[in-house]
């Protein structure tokens, strides 16, 4: 990571996306498992929630802070002009049902930046929201939405089946990717699975894993804690022991005591081999290409999540890479296979709910 740009930018080029000539029928089928999950838990609870990152741990209201004197590489789409913007944040884990945070898998960090101005994205025109869509993996654990299916489908199978044998596996899998990290390996898949240390989300690197323009570049967005009391929480354990909300525990904890700094960075493509727009998998290297920061994110002390919260971001919000800016379109099959799966999944909530989904035009107000 770099303060500074270091490198000259590739330029993209359309021919840098692939798209399979089966592309159509691998997303109709992730759509359908999609739903198959949201079904399956909206039968269950008769609430219908999100068939990923169904659960929310915190919901947050902060600003997007963009300084003066970017080089112009970087001062692209929502981080074109300098101030301060309207953010909301919302803190996840990847499963479509409720589970026991026991049950430990990736975490996802959701932002929706408000008040952007710029040309739109195709079916986001009229609004003014941004937003980054993120998890604490540099990478995905697919590379091609064909790829991601085989084990969506398999998700779709075990939605809402023997939650205390999901508890018990992701114990084993934490153990063996223990032993796996301390002779220096990683499993994505042992991680997705529930092998994911017990760790607190605040302390975690968010990245978009696969890549998105930046203006007439390319590359992908992170966000990482720099405030001294977020860096203490980087890979601190928490204590889950009888808390099968935990994770949302320990932020409503912190967040009553604490505000919060992030640093949204960005690392621009320089390689086209080295850093492939089609393959979701490949972490860009970060000695061709450093995270540059290009803003940070503020928050106050809070409260951090209420059921009022949760019912105004999580009923009455969505969060898609494709609501947002032309300059910050997504890109890859990981990403353009979101568009109509998130689009279905926030289409069913609003319908099953009858809660509108909509995007702010204004500086939130959320609950306490």
């Amino acid at each position: 990571m770099t303060d500074r740009l270091t490198v000259t930018p590739l330029p993209f080029d359309p021919r840098f996306e692939a798209i399979p000539e089966d592309e159509p029928d691998t997303v109709r089928e992730l759509v359908e498992a999609m739903h198959s999950i949201i079904e399956t838990t909206y039968a269950d609870g008769g609430h219908a929630i999100r068939s990923v990152h169904a659960k929310s741990h915190g919901l947050l209201q902060g600003e997007l802070v963009v300084p003066e004197g970017l080089p112009p590489a970087l001062a692209q789409g929502a981080f074109a002009r300098p101030g301060r913007l309207p953010v909301i944040l919302r803190f996840s884990t990847n499963p479509g049902d409720i589970l026991d945070d026991k049950v430990s898998t990736p975490r996802g960090l959701a932002i929706k930046v408000i008040g952007v101005e710029g040309p739109r994205l195709p079916d986001s025109e009229g609004a003014t929201t941004q937003d980054f869509v993120l998890v604490n993996a540099p990478a995905f654990v697919a590379p091609t939405p064909k790829a991601f299916l085989r084990s969506l489908k398999l998700i779709a199978k075990t939605t809402d089946r023997a939650p205390r044998a999901k508890q018990a596996l992701s114990a084993v899998l934490r153990g063996a990717e223990g032993a796996l990290e301390s002779v220096g390996g990683q499993s994505a898949t042992l991680t997705s699975m529930g092998g994911h240390p017990l760790t607190h989300p605040l302390g975690d690197t968010f990245y978009s894993v696969a890549p998105l323009r930046h203006g007439p570049y390319f590359g992908k967005i992170s966000v990482a804690p720099v405030s001294p009391e977020l860096t203490e929480l980087s890979g601190r354990t928490v204590d889950l022991d009888g808390k099968p909300n935990g994770l949302r525990e320990a932020i409503v904890a912190f967040f009553a005591r604490h505000g919060g700094t992030w640093e949204v960075r960005v690392q621009l493509a320089t390689d086209i081999e080295k850093m492939p727009v089609e393959d979701a998998t490949v972490a860009w290297p970060e000695d061709e290409s450093p995270y540059v920061t290009i803003a940070r994110i503020e928050v106050a002390p809070q409260s951090a999540w209420s059921d009022a919260r949760a019912t105004q971001v999580d009923d009455g919000l969505s969060f898609s890479p494709w609501h947002g800016l032309a300059a910050h379109q997504p890109l890859g099959g990981i990403m353009r296979s979101r568009k109509p799966a998130y689009e279905m999944s926030a289409g069913f909530r609003a319908q099953h709910n009858g809660c509108p989904i909509h995007e702010p035009s204004s500086p939130p107000r959320l609950a306490d």
